[in-house]
């Protein structure tokens, strides 16, 4: 068979065991193979993959490169990638199946939406790997690190979760440093402006390289960026100002 095209794609999508989709932005929920709805919130460690092993997202995972490395780099922990673009679940998904990773699954749905498909605490470890950096700054409200989604990863990132930012985009870098500094619910540990200028810095598995990371490495003209946050204890909010707090931010500030 041929390259497949995007509709190809989304219609596999519907049959593939480790994708679960998000279709409608206001009805938060999520549907596997056969439009058969599910409710992993809680239980993803139990009820999908079966043990209870650390909880790893990343966001904005693309063709889902870090997630499948990551899995195949370490099998004692689970991993789920997340992106809106149906075409690019696809990628990672198909490549999970090929290599047999069976700790990693991946979900199509906005990042807004995810306090909707993860418990308090659920998850112990969150990446963010080459976001779009949103660079009008009318847009800025978009970054995956502005003040309204470090809200949000309060809401299932537990205490003293890290949380790993990768980039090429130096605006995104210093915003990013700007908002966590001021954030009360997160701490930088390491951060750094060209991780391949020097050894790496002391947080492990920056030396992956996603698809698009190595286009823009071999043009040499670009800078990778990393920064790597704690998840403090809980001090921002309590759980109602939270629940008031994402449902502003979904209904409101988004679109």
């Amino acid at each position: 068979m041929g390259k497949r095209t995007k509709l190809e794609k989304f219609a596999e999508n519907l049959q593939l065991p480790n994708v679960f989709e998000n279709f409608e932005f206001k009805l938060p929920a999520l549907y596997k193979s056969l439009g058969e709805k599910v409710d992993f919130k809680g239980t993803w460690k139990s009820a999908y993959f079966q043990n209870a092993k650390p909880l790893v997202i990343e966001l904005a995972c693309g063709r889902g490169e870090y997630s499948c490395a990551l899995a195949a780099r370490y099998p004692e922990k689970n991993f789920i990638g997340i992106d809106i673009k149906g075409a690019r679940i696809w990628e990672g998904a198909k490549k999970a199946m090929d290599k047999q990773l069976h700790n990693v699954c991946f979900v199509r749905s906005r990042i807004e939406l995810l306090a909707a498909f993860f418990s308090p605490s659920e998850v112990d470890e969150l990446w963010i790997t080459f976001p779009d950096p949103f660079l009008k700054k009318s847009r800025s409200n978009k970054r995956l690190t502005s003040s309204p989604f470090l809200d949000l990863y309060t809401s299932y990132l537990k205490p003293s979760a890290l949380l790993h930012l990768k980039t090429d985009d130096d605006t995104l870098y210093q915003f990013s440093l700007e908002t966590i500094s001021s954030h009360p619910g997160f701490k930088i540990l390491l951060h750094h402006h060209d991780i391949y200028q020097s050894e790496l810095p002391g947080i492990e598995d920056m030396d992956i390289r996603t698809y698009y990371e190595k286009k823009s490495v071999s043009r040499k003209i670009d800078q990778i960026y990393s920064i790597s946050i704690l998840r403090l204890m809980d001090s921002l909010l309590a759980t109602q100002q939270s629940n008031i707090l994402l449902k502003y931010i979904i209904y409101n500030c988004i679109y």
